[in-house]
């Protein structure tokens, strides 16, 4: 079976982790897809496969006569999709021998112009895979599972030889839970790849660092008639502390390196307002500037309205894996390697965001992060192609073949 088969049959499942429930997994729903895979790796081989009680998957093949001794090489994959964008009821649509022009999503009339996406132009003559319109793909990241799988696949039917090989499959990486509750000890791998990157070809090993902030303002509410020098209007102040930070500190103003402070959310009325932020840099110290400062406003607007004001309460998500990685570097120059032999040019940038890989690397597991072959994930416009995911595959088994050396 190809990568895209089984992408085009996992994306059916409806699998988007919620950030409010506060339990893990997040949403029962992961298990669905989670039960599938257990089956499927059972199917192929993978004998000792699970589920865990918090919806992580789990297996292994054990290495072939002579590369018992070869290092244990681990491969993982999250399976629930963003709540950015509905994943229920996804409904793939396959364009083959794509033309490289706008598409025109066929539910809702949407269109994906080359103009915005000038990607589509490299895609000219692959089989293409959209969404409807309604929802996402859900490539980010059953494209990954699919791959890992179908490597996994490859390899016990060739009987190509191979160290240990772990593979896992976890919940909730969309909101940035991932790796919580991921069992390192038991997985048993010396070190491994996340395989939930965009284009084939890209290593991802430089990533955000990453925190969360709420802050709360309490206001005074009387009146609106008799208000002078009394109320304090919550959601008045809530903008004024929002308008100290720097415009061109913004996602929407910054792009490489650069950091940023990011709104998601604001809610609030007169008696409380709330402003929901995360706080991105690649350079640790320049995030804990960003998290004084945003102390130091709030501070200020306690001086000027009464102590208590403001409250910021401020929550570490994830650290940069470069520092983790560097020790082990061979896990790069063999993706380089891996991806060369592909007949691709590997793609090493920043990334802005995280992927589980990043948690796990400062858990002690290193592990860098690989292309799938995706675009434009966490909305309707997400795709990818069937021959990149083929690529991506091979990638997997090409680094396989290099550590079993």
């Amino acid at each position: 079976m190809r990568a895209y088969e089984r992408l085009l049959k996992y994306v059916r499942v409806y699998t988007t982790s919620d950030p409010n429930s506060g339990t893990h997994p997040s949403a029962e729903r992961e298990f669905d897809l989670a039960r599938i895979l257990v089956e499927d790796m059972k199917a192929i081989g993978i004998e000792d496969a699970f589920v865990d009680e918090h919806c992580y998957v789990y297996g292994t093949i054990p290495a072939t006569p002579g590369c018992e001794s070869k290092p244990a090489l681990g491969l993982i994959a999250h399976m629930d999709t963003a709540p950015d964008a509905s994943g229920e009821n996804v409904n793939p649509i396959l364009h083959e021998n794509y033309d490289g022009r706008d598409v025109t999503l066929p539910a809702t009339g949407m269109v994906m112009k080359v103009s915005t996406f000038p990607f589509l132009k490299e895609l000219k003559g692959e089989t293409l895979i959209t969404t409807d319109g309604t929802t996402l793909l859900g490539a980010d990241d059953k494209a990954g599972v699919s791959e890992i799988l179908t490597a996994a696949e490859t390899l016990m039917a060739e009987g190509r030889p191979h160290g240990k090989i772990c593979i896992a499959f976890t919940p909730d990486e969309e909101i940035g839970e991932g790796a919580f509750l991921f069992d390192i000890p038991g997985f048993g791998a010396d070190f491994a790849y996340t395989v939930d990157g965009g284009d084939v070809g890209g290593i991802e090993y430089e990533n955000f660092n990453a925190a969360s902030a709420t802050v709360t303002v309490h206001g005074f509410s009387v009146h609106p008639g008799s208000a002078k020098d009394a109320m304090i209007n919550a959601s008045n102040v809530a903008m004024e502390f929002h308008q100290a930070l720097p415009v061109m500190a913004r996602p929407e103003t910054t792009e490489g390196r650069q950091g940023f402070y990011h709104l998601c959310q604001m809610y609030g009325d007169v008696t409380e307002a709330k402003l929901g932020y995360i706080l991105r840099d690649h350079d640790a110290g320049k995030l804990q500037f960003k998290k004084d400062n945003l102390l130091h406003i709030a501070c200020y607007l306690n001086g000027k309205y009464g102590e208590g004001t403001v409250e910021v309460e401020i929550k570490d998500s994830y650290r940069n894996m470069i520092e983790k990685i560097k020790p082990h570097f061979h896990l790069v120059e063999n993706a380089r390697k891996a991806i060369e032999k592909a007949g691709l040019t590997p793609k090493e940038v920043p990334v802005r965001g995280g992927t589980d890989g990043a948690v796990l690397s400062w858990k002690g597991l290193p592990c860098p992060n690989l292309g799938t072959g995706g675009f434009n994930f966490h909305g309707v416009c997400e795709c990818t192609t069937v021959e990149r995911m083929d690529k991506a595959t091979e990638v997997l088994l090409n680094i396989i073949e290099i550590y079993a050396h």
